[in-house]
């Protein structure tokens, strides 16, 4: 019973802890290629084979309880606590490779996710890709401003030099 107790306590926390949540159902994979998995999602999710029963008592504990139909058959949850887009992506391709992988669904942002809103999650680009492109938007904006304000500017300092070279010439 302790044990149980301590098992909900830390899957709690890892529920409240992350920043999403990303179920699956691993039937057929074998240890090596869980441990596999586990390591190409490492640096941004923990993957943890759960129990069912307990998994919902602690989601529910941490005030999820969308993903209490989908706690069925073997489950394993992905505990994202670094780009959520990078770990639906991992989770994506290393099913593609690994049909017995599959991809039930998750919680995000305050709301539950299906397999497919998931996959769209996966179609997206990375955090750093984004913000990479932003970045690039913002620059371009900002050389577009200098241009905006130094064009009237340097029209008035042609303009003034011409008027000097007028005045020059009928002097």
């Amino acid at each position: 019973m302790a044990q149980k107790d301590a098992s909900v306590a830390e899957l709690s926390k890892n529920f409240e802890d992350s920043t999403a949540v990303l179920l699956t159902e691993y039937r057929g994979l074998t240890v090596a290629e869980l441990k596999e998995l586990r390591n190409s999602i490492r640096q941004d999710a923990e993957y943890a084979v759960v129990k069912n029963t307990l998994t919902k008592i602690a989601a529910n504990k941490a005030g999820i309880s969308e993903l209490d139909d989908e706690l069925k058959g073997p489950s394993a949850i992905a505990f994202v606590h670094g780009d959520p887009v990078t770990v639906a992506k991992g989770l994506r391709t290393f099913a593609k490779a690994h049909p017995h992988l599959v991809i039930k669904g998750g919680y995000f942002d305050g709301a539950a996710l299906t397999a497919d809103e998931v996959n769209k999650l996966a179609d997206l680009e990375s955090r750093e890709v984004l913000l990479a492109k932003l970045a690039g938007a913002m620059k371009a904006s900002l050389f577009g401003a200098a241009y905006l304000f130094n064009a009237p500017l340097s029209k008035a300092v042609r303009t003034v030099d011409a008027l000097r070279e007028k005045q020059e010439s009928a002097a």
